[in-house]
């Protein structure tokens, strides 16, 4: 990846996203430990997710414009996250990139730089569910 442009920009920008997206939460509900997590109105979870990862990944602050400082770890905290939830995230993720068409180098950065977060997330252990 050129190390002048930022990863939103490599992955095509807005319209990339969006796609990644799009293909990322049908995978999420499908999920049998994720599915339960999220409200059947998905659109705005969608969104959400969305404007999130332009910022994340280096594009237009659409997020924080939105909805002010991101404070995701406190915005998870009433979900139960373990591990293995984690993991399944970062699957749905993983699925959703190959099937929008993203390149094996790029898929691997976006995934490096989400399993942080993903496991900042967990806060809850496998014996506790």
């Amino acid at each position: 990846m050129n190390r002048n442009i930022s990863l939103y920009e490599a992955l095509g920008g807005a319209e990339t996203l969006r796609l990644i997206v799009e293909s990322f939460y049908p995978k999420v509900q499908a999920h049998p430990l994720l599915g339960p997590l999220f409200p059947p109105d998905i659109d705005p979870v969608i969104e959400k997710q969305y404007l999130f990862l332009t910022q994340f990944f280096g594009g237009p602050s659409l997020y924080s414009d939105k909805y002010g400082h991101p404070m995701m770890r406190a915005r998870h905290l009433p979900f139960a996250i373990t591990p293995e939830r984690a993991g399944a995230w970062l699957d749905c993720m993983r699925r959703a990139l190959q099937e929008v068409g993203i390149d094996e180098t790029l898929q691997k950065i976006v995934i490096d730089r989400l399993t942080g977060p993903a496991h900042h997330f967990v806060n809850t252990s496998e014996e506790e569910t």
